[in-house]
């Protein structure tokens, strides 16, 4: 989306006439810059607003039929999946300004279920007329492109956290990971608030509860990080990149 609304001629969202794509804080993270007024008239007229998602409410469930991807616009997500102990696995967590559901272009069904962790509103993109939009929107089509790229290295910074890291440059990869994705909406990215529980945090990990919280001590005692409950400060950032021990930037 756009960082500089267009004029207010243009017109509004046929689902919810107060809110429109060019009104959204989000904007300049969802959409390309690229596109033209016309060209977000057409993209929000396929947008279905959702506000006032309840903790807890389920976007969709594993295996459930892909139809829609969805752009935050406010609150935080978790995705997860069912082990075969029965055991909750948490693979993701989704911040504002982000797309969820894209895991469900391959097969035609979700593969993770995907929980609200703190009241949200998302916007509903019906897949196969965003389809339509995005191949006469060669600019639209790059950007989305590019989001599907994002959501790969997120994967494979999972993969390499449970596979090489210990736990306490998994911990500190994590809060540098957060801290990154608030930058790009919030001012600032020093000083944020963790929406999640830490029974979530230690799923995600691969770590126990116990871990996550002594961890958070150790690198609060090394100066790296102030704490208190879900509330975190990076206090030195360079302490806390060469404690998770990065090979590149997130």
């Amino acid at each position: 989306m756009i960082t500089t609304a267009p004029p207010r001629q243009v017109g509004r969202c046929p689902h919810n006439a107060s809110s429109h794509c060019c009104d959204c804080r989000l904007g300049s993270i969802c959409l390309p810059t690229a596109l033209q007024a016309e060209d977000i008239n057409r993209l929000d007229s396929i947008i279905h607003k959702r506000k006032g998602l309840p903790k807890g409410k389920h976007l969709f469930r594993s295996q459930d039929t892909f139809q829609s991807v969805y752009a935050i616009s406010s609150g935080h997500l978790k995705t997860y999946k069912i082990t075969e102990d029965g055991e909750e696995q948490v693979t993701g967590f989704h911040f504002p300004g982000e797309i969820i559901g894209l895991d469900g272009i391959g097969n035609n069904q979700y593969l993770t279920n995907a929980e609200v962790l703190d009241e949200a509103a998302v916007c509903e993109i019906p897949f196969k007329q965003f389809q339509t939009l995005t191949s006469e929107l060669s600019a639209l089509q790059l950007h989305f492109y590019k989001l599907m790229s994002k959501e790969i290295q997120t994967d494979q910074l999972l993969i390499t956290l449970l596979s090489k890291k210990t736990a306490k440059e998994r911990m500190a990869t994590f809060l540098l990971m957060v801290s990154s994705r608030k930058a790009r909406h919030f001012r600032c990215a020093t000083r944020f608030s963790l929406p999640m529980p830490r029974s979530d945090i230690a799923s995600y990990l691969g770590l126990t509860i116990e871990t996550v919280s002594r961890i958070l001590t150790r690198l609060s005692g090394e100066s790296a990080i102030q704490f208190n409950n879900k509330d975190i400060e990076i206090i030195d950032a360079e302490k806390l990149k060469g404690i998770a021990n990065l090979d590149e930037a997130l």
